[in-house]
């Protein structure tokens, strides 16, 4: 049975998925949890080991980290912490949007959705830098809760249908959506495996919304929309600009850039100036120290220093 998931998994490059929470759905977790299987936390604890903790960017790490931990010891059960247009807009329960998307339904859930946080964290918190990463990755936990209840707000109100407003659903792969749109962004061209099947890359996430759903029906539809048109209005929309806008507003007199890891496979060898709104500008440059490199010589005297090694050599 294992092997199954994990061919599922690989067939949807490790594609995530938010779960509509009924109540049979949620007793059935509760037994699993009971018994203690949490083959899929075992696999996923497994798969970072095998990364390598070092090499895993501190903002990801941390995310992974803050999901495990609500998953081994949720705030709330999954019924007090799952997202709703009738819990938040008309019981005015919003904590849930904070709450929901660090909450998964079993620990196969976990797992999918963690493992794609992984490889797509790494790549885009290198690109981007670790602050800006946060950033976007608080952002969208937040955007793609609200588009869900928009849109679940409008199927109900459409289709006159009351039951979307009561669809709850938990995860964190609406914001994986909409970083799965950066990272095609980011990376344009190429092509991905849906099911086995080559789909250009800037079709990825349609093509990955669609075979959820026929795989797996009772996964959560608007959850996953909403994370693709979150990222959509990060690449196309005006979603950017006023992140940087806020970010501008609410950073030091010094302005928001800072210094980004790069990485390679042993870890952290340093750091790089990063800046997400363009070069930073300056009204003087601070001096700097350059004794260290020149022992405090002056040009002449290294130029000097430099014939005399030369002859040395030769002599």
């Amino acid at each position: 049975m294992y092997i199954l998931f994990y061919v599922l998994g690989s067939a949807f490059c490790i594609a995530p998925w938010i779960p509509h929470i009924p109540i049979t759905g949620l007793i059935s977790t509760m037994q699993r949890r009971s018994r203690g299987l949490n083959a899929g936390l075992l696999l996923l604890l497994s798969q970072i080991f095998h990364v390598g903790i070092s090499n895993i960017p501190p903002v990801t790490l941390a995310a992974l980290a803050v999901n495990i931990w609500f998953f081994l010891s949720p705030l709330k059960p999954l019924l007090g912490s799952c997202l709703s247009v009738e819990k938040c807009c008309q019981e005015k329960e919003w904590q849930r949007l904070l709450l929901s998307p660090f909450h998964h339904a079993d620990d196969w859930h976990l797992y999918f959705n963690m493992v794609s946080l992984l490889w797509k964290g790494i790549h885009l918190e290198r690109r981007l830098g670790s602050r800006w990463f946060a950033y976007v990755v608080t952002t969208f936990s937040l955007l793609t809760g609200l588009v869900y209840l928009v849109l679940e707000f409008a199927l109900a109100e459409f289709m006159d249908e009351p039951g979307f407003k009561r669809n709850c659903g938990v995860g964190f792969s609406g914001v994986l959506f909409a970083l799965k749109v950066l990272n095609n962004h980011y990376c344009p061209g190429g092509f991905v495996r849906v099911l086995g099947f080559p789909v250009p890359s800037r079709f990825g996430c349609w093509a990955e919304l669609l075979a959820i759903h026929l795989v797996t029906p009772g996964t959560s539809f608007a959850g996953h929309l909403a994370g693709i048109l979150v990222g959509l209005l990060y690449t196309h929309g005006p979603l950017k600009k006023i992140m940087e806008t806020c970010a501008g507003i609410f950073s030091s007199s010094n302005g928001y850039p800072g210094q980004r890891p790069y990485f390679n496979n042993s870890g952290y060898p340093g750091f790089q100036d990063y800046y997400p709104h363009g070069r930073a500008t300056y009204h003087a440059e601070a001096p700097r120290n350059y004794d260290a490199y020149t022992a405090g010589l002056s040009e002449e005297e290294q130029l000097e220093r430099a014939l005399q090694a030369s002859l040395w050599d030769r002599g």
